[in-house]
């Protein structure tokens, strides 16, 4: 059985922040609008500025947000995550289901 999945952005700044998306096609697009273009240009060059300008007009997201980690220094892990639904976890089932698993063996 698939299972829905979505991408997931952990921006690691002080404080830590998340971004979840449908894809990474939308997730690239979100971390570029969110951080890239709403990043204050006085911490940049003017030639950074022009050049994170011209990504971000030519849909180079991911060029733009590349370009904006090796100029902040702020990490950003990117990861799929799948998500689950009640139907994998019936509530009904689980305590039944959990004794069965590794934790629950003995020996």
């Amino acid at each position: 059985m698939s299972h829905p999945t979505v991408a997931v952005a952990v921006i690691r700044d002080n404080p830590p922040s998340i971004l979840v998306a449908e894809d990474f096609a939308v997730l690239h697009r979100a971390l570029a609008v969110r951080l890239v273009a709403r990043a204050d240009r006085g911490l940049f060059s003017p030639e950074l500025v022009q050049e994170l300008q011209d990504a971000l007009l030519e849909e180079k997201w991911s060029d733009a947000v590349a370009m904006w980690i090796k100029h902040t220094g702020i990490p950003i892990d990117v990861y799929t995550e799948d998500v689950y639904t009640s139907e994998q976890f019936p509530a009904a089932l689980l305590s039944a289901q959990m004794q069965f698993s590794p934790l629950f063996s003995e020996g």
